[in-house]
Order: structure tokens, then C-alpha cells, then sequence
């Protein structure tokens, strides 16, 4: 997920979760509009799955999600609430220094879907498998899914995708391995149109990412996200849904939202106009440092809580001949 993307509504405020899980709502239109954000995991209820997003679906209640690449956050994360987390490859770029997201290892997005699980084991942890991990082969793309469910205790699997991968798609589900189709604007791809771009601004293009909708829900996807394309193409792809779809900078009407996390931290440089900053933690961190610096300099250090009995000091004195 990347940043030249369109604007996207904030979430509406939380109603209860135990109403929610303990609710059965009789299902409505998908293009309905949503009336209440679901607030996500709670420790007295059982932890988010495939089948708790299917129920928020059918409730028309938005779930938000959100990228996390570390224990400690995937920790706080889920204190606050946050249903889904996605280990995406953007850790390339926000924790590898590159500049896109292709240059995100297999084994390094293991150890860090495996992290975040163990932060945030109540929430969904949706696994992004990085380039080349599966478009050269079927077979050795299943096995890598299949490495992300055991080795990097993952909920679900996220590809990027056209129909073309429907095949894949099909064995991945046969398998047992929960999809997320990523489909409309696909960062992974970006060295072949020039870019991080929309998608589905055409006519002909919306109707290919309609088409790429169809063969992923057919071939079984448990989930579609789909990011940067006109919220008309968006609202057609809900209509059409019967799994929960996903939205980045993708318009208001999918079930849930994600974003990069960075982003509204304020760590980034540069944000999309969809996931514009709610902290200045970037700020607050050249804050902290300027301050700690003065410390140092004034060796203002605090308490330094280790210290030699008297007997002990003594001796080690001694020891070294200092008197």
C-alpha cells in the first residue's frame, strides 16, 4: 500500500462489542451504508477470524486495520481495539530503507508475521507474501502461503493479483490457506507502469478489476482488498461481494479500512490524503533525542540504581590496589 492514493472517510465511533459478536443481524444489501465502526478484539470474547469479518460484513459494521511489523506494537495495537493487522511488505520501505516494496525477504516477512502474531494473538494477522514468492510458480507459491500459516503463525495470506492468478488462488483456498486477493492498484508491480499509481480510471480498466473481483471470489478468496481506484469501481466490486472487502484509498463504502500505520504516526515524509497524520510521533522522536543529547552533555543520567555493598567495595578495592 503505498501513497499516491484518493481520500477516504474517517471511521464512525465504536458501538459495544460484546452487542456485536453476541448479535445475529439479518443481512443487507453490501453497498448499504455502514452504520457503526466495530471496535475489535475483547479479551472476554473469542479472538478475530475469517468468520468474525464475515459477521461485521453482514452487520454493515466498518472494521478498521492497520499495518504493524513488531511485537510491541501489535501489543498496543490490539489494547486498542484494532481487529486486523497486516504484515505487509511495506516494511521494505518503513523498516528496510528501500524505496519500494520489493525488497521485502521471504524469511524476513516470516519473522515479522511471527512477531506480530505473538504481540497481538487475539487479533487476525494477515501474512503479505513479498515478490516473487509465489508468481513463479504455483506449487512453490502454496508451500511459501503455507510457511506464513505455520512457520509465521499467520490468520490469512495476502497476494497481489489479477485473474490470472485465479488458478493459484484456487489451490491456496483447496489447501486450506485463507486468501486475501489484493486487487485494483498493486504496489508490486510498480517498476512495470512507472510507479505508484491508481487503477480502474478508464472504463476498459474499471472493468478488469471488476472482472479480477469476480475470479478471486470464485476461485475462493476469503477476502478482497482493494486499493487506490474510483470509489464508483469500489462500490460495484461490494455489490457484487459476498466476502468482506477491504479498502485503501479505495473509498468509503468497503467493510473495512486500512492504512499504513507509519503514516499516521507521522513518520513518514510524505502521506497519502487518506492516512494523514493523528500524532506527530516524528516530531516528538527528534524532541525526545535533542533532549536526551542535553542530558548526556549535562550528565543528567538519572538514578543509577547498582551499586557495591560497602563490604564488597572494600574488597574490590583491595583488589585493584585502590585504597
Amino acid at each position: 500500500m503505498q501513497p499516491a492514493r484518493p481520500a477516504s472517510p474517517s471511521v464512525t465511533k465504536p458501538t459495544n462489542a460484546a452487542s456485536f459478536v453476541e448479535s445475529e443481524a439479518k443481512s443487507a444489501p453490501n453497498t448499504a451504508p455502514n452504520t457503526a465502526a466495530w471496535p475489535g478484539p475483547n479479551p472476554t470474547i473469542a479472538p478475530v477470524t475469517i468468520r468474525s469479518l464475515q459477521r461485521a460484513m453482514r452487520e454493515r459494521k466498518i472494521f478498521a486495520a492497520l499495518t504493524c511489523y513488531d511485537a510491541t506494537s501489535a501489543r498496543w495495537l490490539e489494547r486498542a481495539g484494532v481487529p486486523v493487522l497486516l504484515v505487509g511488505d511495506t516494511a521494505a520501505e518503513v523498516i528496510l530503507g528501500f524505496p519500494n516494496t520489493l525488497h521485502a525477504p521471504l524469511e524476513f516477512m516470516l519473522m515479522l508475521t511471527a512477531a506480530v502474531k505473538r504481540g497481538a494473538p487475539r487479533t487476525l494477522v494477515m501474512a503479505d507474501m513479498p515478490f516473487m514468492s509465489y508468481q513463479a510458480d504455483a506449487a512453490e507459491g502454496i508451500r511459501n502461503a503455507g510457511r506464513f500459516m505455520t512457520e509465521g503463525c499467520a490468520d490469512c495470506v495476502k497476494l497481489e493479483v489479477d485473474a490470472s492468478f485465479a488458478p493459484l488462488v484456487a489451490g491456496m483456498s483447496r489447501a486450506g490457506i485463507p486468501v486475501v486477493a489484493h486487487i485494483g492498484s498493486r504496489p508490486q508491480h510498480a517498476k512495470q507502469v512507472g510507479g505508484y499509481v491508481s487503477a480502474g480510471k478508464t472504463s476498459e480498466a474499471a472493468m478488469q478489476i471488476l472482472a479480477d473481483a469476480d475470479a478471486m471470489i470464485a476461485a475462493g478468496a476469503s477476502m478482497l482488498l482493494v486499493e487506490a481506484t474510483p470509489a464508483e469501481v469500489t462500490e460495484e466490486i461490494v455489490r457484487r461481494s459476498n466476502i468482506p472487502v477491504i479498502g485503501c484509498g479505495a473509498g468509503p463504502v468497503c467493510h473495512g479500512q486500512i492504512v499504513v500505520t507509519h503514516d499516521l504516526l507521522g513518520l513518514t515524509d510524505r502521506q497519502p490524503p487518506f492516512a494523514l497524520p493523528i500524532v506527530s510521533l516524528g516530531k516528538q522522536l527528534t524532541e525526545m533525542a535533542d533532549t536526551w543529547k542535553a542530558r548526556v552533555a549535562a550528565g543528567v543520567l538519572g538514578e543509577h540504581p547498582y551499586a557495591l555493598s560497602d563490604e564488597q567495595r572494600a574488597e574490590f578495592f583491595s583488589r585493584i590496589g585502590r585504597v
